[in-house]
């Protein structure tokens, strides 16, 4: 027991939703099918085994999420595990904790609200298991949990400029991701319909280029315009968070 007697301890209660469990499903007998497509008409010889690959890690990685993570906290500090990793902190170390909603575009099934720590640089971490769908109430189990650390803190909870300008640097830069993978996903959208044309014409001579470069190359430049942009005129969405 810690000598401050307070201990908490968030593990998986809740299995992932089922919708990210049939959509996993759909990915892994799309990548078979795929495979064996491949290998009955030829291709990309390394195709299949990456793809395989890509799913058996993906695997692994969920597995280990859901039954291996953990966020301890006790009067010391708090501890997150990862899949791969486990880091501590000292509640001098910790600069606050806040319960965020899930970006716009990243799914409307599972968790929408997770716990992050963030540091006294402003690096910010996620808190495995902090979230709605294992806890009812996110905010309220923050709230006890800051309260009860109070008193080994030998900072206050108040916010200070030059952190929450570090912060908002990282929230744009995450945001700008966001937005260019969502950029690279359209432009694959646009360059499958325009493969099948080229198909049909008989003129589809780089599919590779046009099916992998050319979103690849859009979604990095959209993310570059939009992070250069937003660093100096944050969207209101961001900047109310620091306010």
């Amino acid at each position: 027991m810690d000598e401050s007697g307070f201990v908490r301890e968030y593990r998986k209660r809740r299995r992932p939703p089922g919708a990210h469990l049939l959509l996993l499903g759909a990915v892994l007998l799309n990548v078979l099918v795929q495979t064996g497509l491949r290998e009955n008409g030829g291709g990309y010889w390394w195709a299949p085994p990456v793809m395989v690959l890509l799913v058996v890690v993906t695997l692994v990685r969920v597995v280990m999420e859901q039954y291996l993570a953990y966020t301890r906290v006790t009067g010391a500090g708090i501890t997150a595990r990862r899949p791969l990793r486990t880091r501590t902190w000292a509640w001098s170390e910790v600069y606050d904790i806040r319960v965020e909603p899930l970006p716009r575009g990243s799914g409307g099934t599972g968790p929408r609200w997770f716990t992050y720590l963030y540091d006294v640089e402003g690096r910010r971490f996620l808190l495995p298991h902090l979230d709605d769908w294992q806890l009812a109430d996110p905010y309220a189990e923050v709230s006890e949990v800051c309260l009860a650390a109070a008193p080994q803190r030998s900072l206050s909870w108040e916010r200070r400029p030059d952190v929450e300008r570090r912060i908002l640097r990282g929230a744009v830069r995450r945001k700008a991701l966001l937005w260019g993978a969502n950029g690279a996903v359209a432009m694959m959208l646009v360059m499958f319909v325009a493969t099948l044309a080229l198909v049909f014409a008989d003129w589809a001579d780089h599919p590779f280029l046009l099916m992998v470069c050319v979103p690849v190359a859009s979604g990095i430049a959209l993310s570059a315009v939009l992070q250069w942009y937003w660093t100096t005129r944050p969207p209101r969405s961001l900047a109310r968070r620091t306010d």
